[in-house]
């Protein structure tokens, strides 16, 4: 009886999830720039995010770089968590009484686009099964794109490409 109470229950909770391949259609926000007829930006609309997308191909290697050392190192090594990032974390929360976190980048992603930020353990188990079917669903760099994509910067400037504009008044290609 418990064994199928518990397979019902699973079965339910995987269900419910979202898909991970709607995790491509994110942003859904993107700035709307009006430019005149020598493509120089005359104004430019959104409402709460200001985002540009940009391809990660396009963006100098060192700025990657840069994003994997500060952000998840092993992120070519892992498939969408890393159960060293969830130790620490769990050890720190508990012992050290310091909140830190130890999602991975595709765990980011995963929680920024197909769930809610709520700090709970169930929210928490959603986010590791679809940061596996997410790296199971995208290669690697789709999957860093997105995130430079879809990350706040502070402020308004989502996306790596407004922070650049925002913080340093230049493209981030450059």
């Amino acid at each position: 009886f418990f064994t199928s109470l518990l397979s019902l229950v699973s079965y339910k909770f995987i269900i419910s999830l979202p898909d991970p391949k709607n995790i491509d259609s994110f942003p859904n926000k993107l700035s709307t720039k009006i430019l005149d007829r020598n493509e120089i930006l005359l104004y430019q609309i959104y409402k709460d995010e200001n985002r540009t997308k940009v391809a990660l191909n396009s963006l100098p290697p060192h700025v990657k770089n840069s994003f994997l050392a500060a952000e998840d190192k092993d992120f070519y090594h892992h498939f969408g968590f890393s159960v060293s990032g969830l130790f620490r974390a769990l050890y720190r929360n508990l012992f050290d009484q310091k909140i830190e976190g130890g999602s991975t980048i595709t765990q980011q992603l995963v929680k920024n686009t197909l769930l809610s930020s709520e700090k709970t353990f169930t929210r928490k188990i959603k986010e590791l099964i679809l940061s596996f079917a997410t790296e199971l669903t995208y290669d690697k760099d789709q999957i860093l794109e997105m995130y430079l994509n879809q990350v706040g910067y502070g402020g308004t400037a989502y996306g790596i490409e407004e922070a650049s504009h925002q913080y340093f008044g230049k493209s981030a290609v450059d």
